[in-house]
Order: C-alpha cells, then structure tokens, then sequence
C-alpha cells in the first residue's frame, strides 16, 4: 500500500493505493477522531458525491475515509475483471484492514446499500455503527428501480444494453433520460446543482479509458438476484444490535420513503430522518446530512 500527502480544494487527505483482485482500490484518507465514516458511493457514479459532504464531517473533528469500489472512479478497472456486490463487501473489508481503521461507521448510499448492511453482518466488531443514504438493500414493496438501471439488470435484455455500452449516442440518450427523471421532483435550487456536479461525475465515469462501463454492466446485471438474495438475510439483519441511521431524501421518486421505512422495520435499533431532498440527498443537503451523521443514531 503506498500513501501519499494530498490536497484538494476542500480538507486535507491522504491518498492510499489499496491492493484487491489483480488491481487497487483507491482511497482517501481525511484526518479526524472517532469511527471513521467510510462512504460508499453506488453506480454510476464514484466518490466524488461525497465531496459537498465531507468537508462538514471533517470540521466536525470526525475521520473520513473515502473510496472507489474496483471497477469505477480513480480505482483499476483490471480488463476482464469480475464486479458483484460480494466482491464489494471484499472492497470495503480490504480498506478497514489495510487503514488499521478498527471499528468504523459505514455509509451507503445507492446500490451500496448491501456492502454496508452485509458488511455490518459478517464483520459485526468492525461496525460502531451504519449511515443508510437513499440505499437499496432487499426487495421491497415500495421500490421503483430508476428506468436506466431496470434496462441493464434485466437479464434477456443484455444483448441490447451491450450495444447500448458500445454506441456513446445511444447511451447518452438513455442517460439523459434518467437524469431528467431524477430530477422532476427536485428544487431549482437542487436541479442546479444536479446540472453542474453530478452530471459531470457521471459523465466522467464513463468517458474516460478505462471506462466504468464493464463494472456497471455486470453490478446491474446482478441487482435483482442481489435484492433477492438479501430477503433471506432480513431475519439476521433483524437480530443485528448495532444502530443503523436512515437519512432519506423525501423526493426520491425511486427508492422512496417506503423503502427507508421497510429497511427500518427489519432493524433492531434503526432511526429515520426525513429531508427535503432527492436521491443525492448528501450533495442537496450536505450540511443537514452531516449534522445527523455527527449527532450519531438515536437508538
């Protein structure tokens, strides 16, 4: 593992090359007390939704450890690589071990939802306790898989989502559609700030060579079975007593208010926080998120 002193517009981090799977994860690492939040980002996107975030959390005197799972962002993108939600739980436990980190507070927001609660599930004294940011876990009653990511996780359609992932044309057009999906529910304000930060990361995510194309390909590809497969787990996740903290943008028109409430009424010890925001509810609302975060559960 290499390090390296590092600085950027907002705190101060370490950058940390994480050996995993022929390839490295990367990792920064912002200096603080306490647990270390370890934020997870889901797809398509990479760590950077954390960074209206992080600067709160960081002034609040807490550590922070940020990082790309393989496959997306600043991480390798080992050719042929295989991406599932089991190896991004691996992603996660290989980054707690190689910090030192001890026990840590895990944050999902996304499809990174199961990283977190299966992380908190396997390694329960590694797990102080888990953040839950607009996230999937299991199926639910409530649950409206955004358009764009239906398409891809349908199994007999895959040919054709290949296709799509070799024409730029095509795929923009399909990506362009969901951004404005997201967004119809959102402030000016919001939209705005979607427009400007977001998109860019996302755009990013698949231009660059590497791509993130093949990584977001197969962990849509195994979304259904993985939501699924978590129903068999509800009966740990209930027996779980560590505190899970629920904060949920309120106009997410997909994973809505209704999937917050049936992850918590699989919780032992879950708390739910309601703001105005959508999806990306840590960059609409950064500073609200970070201060529930600091708060800590109120279980």
């Amino acid at each position: 593992m290499n390090t390296q002193a590092s600085t950027a517009s907002g705190p101060a981090f370490a950058e940390h090359r994480v050996s995993r799977d022929g390839g490295s994860i990367y990792v920064r690492d912002y200096a603080g007390d306490g647990p270390a939040f370890v934020v997870m980002h889901g797809f398509p996107d990479n760590l950077h939704i954390y960074d209206d975030l992080i600067p709160f959390l960081v002034e609040g005197g807490r550590r922070v450890v940020a990082f790309d799972f393989l496959g997306f962002g600043d991480s390798d993108k080992p050719e042929g690589g295989n991406y599932s939600f089991a190896q991004q739980v691996g992603d996660l436990h290989a980054v707690v071990k190689a910090l030192d980190l001890g026990k840590v507070v895990p944050v999902a927001h996304d499809s990174s939802g199961p990283a977190a609660l299966n992380f908190a599930l396997d390694y329960p004294d590694h797990v102080a306790s888990v953040v839950v940011l607009n996230a999937l876990y299991a199926d639910s009653p409530t649950v409206r898989y955004p358009e764009f990511i239906e398409l891809f996780a349908t199994p007999n359609l895959k040919a054709l989502t290949q296709a799509f992932l070799r024409s730029p044309e095509q795929f923009a057009f399909i990506l362009q559609f969901q951004r404005a999906a997201f967004q119809e529910m959102l402030s000016d304000d919001h939209k705005e700030r979607y427009a400007s930060f977001l998109g860019p990361i996302i755009d990013e995510n698949f231009r660059r060579k590497p791509s993130s194309g093949p990584a977001f390909g197969q962990m849509t590809g195994g979304l259904f079975a993985e939501a699924a497969h978590n129903v068999s787990r509800l009966g740990e996740l209930e027996a779980l007593d560590i505190p899970v903290q629920l904060i949920w943008g309120k106009r997410d028109p997909y994973l809505n208010v209704g999937v917050a409430e049936h992850i918590k009424a699989h919780l032992k010890r879950g708390s739910i926080d309601l703001l105005d925001a959508g999806h990306w509810v840590q960059i609409d609302l950064a500073r609200d998120v970070a201060g529930l975060m600091l708060d800590g559960p109120t279980t």
